[in-house]
């Protein structure tokens, strides 16, 4: 089984390297990535194959070809608004780039004659269906993101689109991905010390360690989970085809994480 991974120096794209990693069903891991992937040096792994791409709005002939027998992709790129403060460049980076990649990927899987699998990593807040309303500019774009993917699952009956609405994200327990995590600032260190106890009381439907986050975006995109599944654990569909949003409390459910 061949998986695709972006956002692999992040903490929610160095989550999902590990679990597929440790996934001996997984047989070839290839990572698009603008720089070279710590984790993925250290492994020393033959599966791994880290492709340095620039422009994530175009796949050439070279590399569809090289991914082109990929059954998924769990697409953990993106970009916080206090990185990017140019609305046009934030939108680049969260909603153009993840659907030309989507759009590609659906035209291997028809191409192919099988289904891929494409997971977006959003965040909780996020509306698909009625994205305009939104007051916040993050989850209005994001929203038009889950949309647009929702549109690409009506059209193409091979395309399954999932978008999971990460909350409170946890590595305080997954020490295998520490070495790996972007640094933060010291006063941000000081921070989270306070407020991830806190959160883990006080938001306990938001919270999501990290560890079986990564396992459970890792079986969305090898298909574990059925449309019908997902939704009798309170997932969303949206539009006709196969899109399906995913809040936090689904995630807990299906990967037995008790808050």
């Amino acid at each position: 089984m061949h998986t695709i991974l972006t956002g692999a120096t992040g903490m929610v794209g160095s989550a999902a390297l590990a679990t597929m990693l440790a996934n001996p069903a997984i047989t070839r891991i290839t990572i698009l990535s603008r720089r070279a992937v710590p984790q993925a040096i250290a492994a020393a792994d033959p599966r791994v194959s880290v492709i340095l791409h620039d422009n994530f709005a175009s796949y050439d002939a070279d590399l569809r070809n090289r991914v082109k027998d990929a059954h998924g992709c769990v697409w953990a790129m993106g970009v916080s608004t206090t990185q990017v403060s140019d609305p046009v460049e934030y939108e680049r980076i969260t909603k153009t780039f993840p659907l030309a990649a989507a759009k590609t990927f659906g035209e291997m899987a028809l191409e192919q004659g099988r289904p891929f699998n494409f997971v977006y990593v959003s965040a909780s807040g996020v509306d698909a269906e009625e994205p305009a309303k939104s007051p916040r500019m993050w989850a209005r774009v994001k929203g038009e993101t889950e949309r647009g993917l929702a549109i690409l699952a009506d059209e193409n009956p091979l395309m399954h689109t999932r978008s999971f609405r990460t909350a409170f994200v946890d590595p305080a327990e997954h020490e295998q991905i520490k070495p790996y995590l972007p640094q933060r600032q010291p006063i941000m260190r000081v921070a989270e010390k306070v407020l991830i106890p806190a959160l883990r009381v006080f938001w306990k439907s938001g919270w999501g360690p990290s560890e079986p986050l990564g396992n459970f975006l890792t079986n969305l995109a090898v298909d574990k989970y059925s449309q019908e599944e997902l939704v009798a654990a309170g997932a969303q569909k949206v539009g006709d085809g196969d899109f399906i949003a995913i809040e936090n409390p689904t995630f807990q459910k299906l990967a037995g994480v008790k808050p």
